[in-house]
């Protein structure tokens, strides 16, 4: 796996002497790692994210293969739309509230600036379909935000060197098919494609001593890509759901404008994987309230440890510090009437990066969720539903040449809804 980032100037400067040889690979590594955060494919943990704006989000994510409430089923796990009686449509709608803090050290080299919150607001959308083409196959089709989020400190913090400010969006759309194999066996998938754009300001030191620090903007580095995804619903016994979800390696190209001092703009490109997963789920109805959901899921991100980069002509060996990361979580469903279902789930994610390797571009560590949530059924049809979601992203410890400290407080607030009907004008119609 190669990455390149490529500058030329016309007027025939050498770009590579306005980038003090030291913190070109640091440059690189924290463009992957600031992408790998929020561009994150969200459809599992480590440093995917982990909210759809779907009925799974009150589970915390906790079972989301394996249970197939509403058309949401097809982002989850498009084998489970099998599952579903008829045509489907549901959507919904989170808000992303953070509080962001650093601590720099007494002795951290570019200062003790502490940033403020650096966590700005960030919508969060999904719209989900299912087709019942005939009794044993269903079409679905997905558009929803992988990401959607920034980082904005205050000017003069401590890790200006590695991030002033920061906007990302990632939206996705996947049609997917799913076919009833046998009773108990259902298998389903489809392609996914993807479109990123980011937008990063950061600083660079100064030459001298005395010299003036200047600034470094990546504008409008964006890409469409596509990936596969395929998985299996077992249903071995009544009440009994178990999901196997596997998704391919994406690997996004990046291209788009940089401006650097003495008013270089040279083309920068860069190649960014994201790994592939695999996510094992149940959904048990112990009896008619009460039903218990898990899930387990592996991620592949040691394959982006190792780098290179090519900057004017030089290349540059980087090792990023990235590892793979576990996932567990459990759920449970409680109907406490006829039309009011009561959720909640408990999530944990290991940390995708070791201490020495973080940098303030991606605060986050080891990651807990736990979520709440509702589903009240407005009338046959039609689902009304909602949940809040508390995420703790760890101490995240940042010990590099630039900046030391960590996140003293480091946690995102999620407030979702979401709409779902289950039964359309055209039910029990357009189908073999």
């Amino acid at each position: 796996m190669t990455a390149r980032f490529c500058l030329s100037s016309r007027n025939g400067v050498d770009a590579t002497r306005f980038v003090p040889p030291r913190l070109m690979p640091g440059i690189f590594v924290l463009l992957f790692a600031v992408t790998a955060l929020w561009l994150g494919d969200a459809r599992a943990g480590g440093l995917y994210l982990n909210e759809f704006s779907t009925t799974s989000q009150g589970n915390a994510g906790a079972g989301r293969g394996a249970w197939a409430p509403d058309a949401s089923a097809t982002l989850h796990n498009p084998a489970a739309m099998a599952a579903l009686d008829d045509h489907g449509l549901a959507g919904g709608m989170s808000a992303l509230f953070g509080r962001v803090r650093f601590d720099p050290s007494p002795t951290s080299p570019s200062g003790t600036g502490r940033g403020g919150n650096q966590s700005d607001p960030a919508l969060l959308p999904s719209i989900n379909y299912v087709h019942k083409v005939s009794d044993r196959v269903r079409f679905g089709f997905s558009f929803f935000a992988e990401a959607g989020a920034a980082l904005d400190p205050s000017n003069g913090w401590a890790g200006r060197f590695q991030v002033t400010d920061l906007a990302l969006t990632a939206l996705s759309i996947s049609p997917t098919i799913a076919i009833r194999v046998t009773d108990w066996l259902s298998v389903g998938g489809g392609p996914l494609a993807s479109y990123a754009r980011l937008d990063w300001d950061l600083r660079v030191a100064p030459l001298t001593p005395l010299g003036p620090e200047r600034q470094v903007r990546l504008k409008e580095l964006d890409d469409w890509e596509a990936s596969g995804r395929v998985g299996l619903l077992l249903e071995p016994i009544e009440d009994l759901s178990i999901s196997v979800y596997y998704n391919a390696e994406t690997e996004f190209k990046l291209r788009g404008q940089t401006r650097l001092p003495a008013g270089l703009s040279p083309d920068l490109s860069t190649d960014l994987p994201f790994p592939q997963f695999i996510e094992v789920s149940a959904y048990f109805q112990v009896d008619e309230r009460l039903a218990i959901l898990g899930t387990f899921n592996w991620e592949d991100w040691s394959t982006a440890d190792k780098l290179a980069i090519t900057l004017g002509g030089r290349t540059i060996g980087a090792t990023t510090g990235f590892q793979d990361t576990y996932k567990v979580g459990i759920g449970a469903n409680y109907r406490v009437a006829e039309d009011w279902l009561l959720q909640t789930g408990l999530m944990f994610d290991t940390s995708a990066l070791q201490n020495k390797s973080r940098t303030t571009a991606l605060p986050i560590d080891q990651q807990i969720r736990f979520a709440v949530g509702f589903q009240h059924d407005l009338n046959e049809s039609l689902t009304l539903g909602a949940s809040f979601t508390y995420v703790n992203l760890g101490d995240a410890e940042v010990r590099t040449d630039v900046v030391v400290g960590d996140y003293d407080e480091n946690e995102l607030f999620i407030l979702g809804a979401t709409l779902a009907f289950k039964s359309l004008p055209w039910s029990g119609k357009l189908t073999f």
